[in-house]
């Protein structure tokens, strides 16, 4: 097999393994699939796609090269990005006890995009992504890749960030996880909460602690 071949296919496993490991992307999507639509599930794994795609190109750019020689960048965007997540567990945990009111029509339109947005923006939120993504493509990727190598990973990134969190939207939409979410939406809603916001308090006392 060609080298630059078989590297492209072990940067898009070692991807695919990573977007399948359980973390704040994955509670995300699951439960926006469950407590609104399959539909905004869909348009948050969309978002995830986008957000892989960003991270490619700044792995392609060097950005693990980047983090490495400007400490301060890396400890911003881990405060940055932690900030993000317990402000979105919090607004999950304060809508725990509200009821689900699903929207049709042009509504529904409006909370997809809302949707794709905050999967978008939980998906750049997390440096160790970007990290992982930098580290992945600086191990695996050749020092002089051919051209289509560079032209084809962005796109194969977005398949697999939203292949995978399709499944995820798909699988959690159906019927028993939707109605069993419902009749726990309070205790549910809140270890979702628990957990992202969690990660979000880890990210910011890693940064706080002195290297």
């Amino acid at each position: 097999m060609d080298g630059s071949l078989l590297a492209f296919l072990s940067i898009l496993g070692a991807l695919a393994i990573g977007a399948a490991s359980p973390g704040p992307s994955f509670v995300l999507v699951a439960r926006t699939s469950i407590a609104v639509s399959r539909r905004a599930g869909l348009a948050t794994a969309l978002g995830m796609g986008v957000g892989g795609v960003a991270f490619a190109a700044l792995a392609l750019l060097g950005l693990h090269a980047l983090l490495a020689q400007v400490g301060w960048l890396y400890l911003a965007l881990k405060i940055a990005g932690g900030l993000y997540l317990v402000h979105l567990a919090v607004r999950i945990w304060r809508g725990a006890s509200e009821p689900i009111h699903v929207p049709d029509g042009a509504v529904a339109t409006d909370g997809a995009l809302r949707s794709f947005w905050i999967g978008l923006a939980t998906q750049i939120s997390n440096p160790k992504t970007a990290i992982v993504y930098g580290s992945i493509f600086a191990a695996l990727l050749p020092d002089s890749p051919p051209a289509w190598t560079l032209l084809a990973l962005p796109p194969a990134v977005f398949l697999i960030e939203t292949g995978w969190y399709a499944i995820v939207a798909v699988a959690f939409s159906a019927g028993r996880p939707r109605a069993a979410y419902l009749r726990s939406k309070l205790w549910i809603d809140r270890l979702a909460a628990s957990v992202i916001g969690a990660l979000g308090i880890r990210l910011v006392i890693e940064a706080a602690k002195p290297s």
